[in-house]
């Protein structure tokens, strides 16, 4: 209530709904393949509509492109598992490739603050929001 006054409100003042501004989710960028935006669909919308601004889409969208890369690896990791004729150099080249997707998936999700490290703190407790909520204001 925008209106100061002393006592309580009534039911008709109350019964006013005010319109609050819908943030709308960012949408991906055109450059990602299908596999990417499914990934970013899914990390945009587990998070708050405003938690991803303008200076963030560029790391989204890596971090994105690194978990689908991560993905492949693994799966190459997989098919050389069961194959006899893999030599064993070519298999710490995949297990090397998939460790350098794993750290820039983890630096990224931290510097984006969607990691768990980001959420919780030293005692293992979520932390609290630290934006101001509307009937606060």
């Amino acid at each position: 209530m925008t209106v100061t006054k002393r006592g309580r409100y009534s039911a008709a003042a109350l019964a006013i709904v005010t319109p609050l501004g819908v943030q709308e989710r960012v949408k991906p960028p055109h450059d990602l393949l299908d596999e990417e935006v499914e990934v970013w669909q899914a990390i945009v919308n587990a998070e708050p509509a405003d938690h991803f601004s303008a200076s963030t889409i560029p790391l989204l969208a890596q971090y994105c492109r690194h978990i689908i890369s991560a993905k492949r690896i693994a799966e190459l990791i997989e098919r050389a598992a069961g194959d006899k004729d893999f030599s064993l150099a070519d298999y710490d080249r995949l297990l090397h490739m998939q460790d350098r997707e794993s750290r820039a998936i983890a630096i990224l999700a931290t510097k984006m603050r969607i990691s768990q490290q980001s959420t919780i703190n030293q005692r293992g407790n979520h932390k609290k929001p630290t934006q101001v909520r509307l009937w606060e204001s």
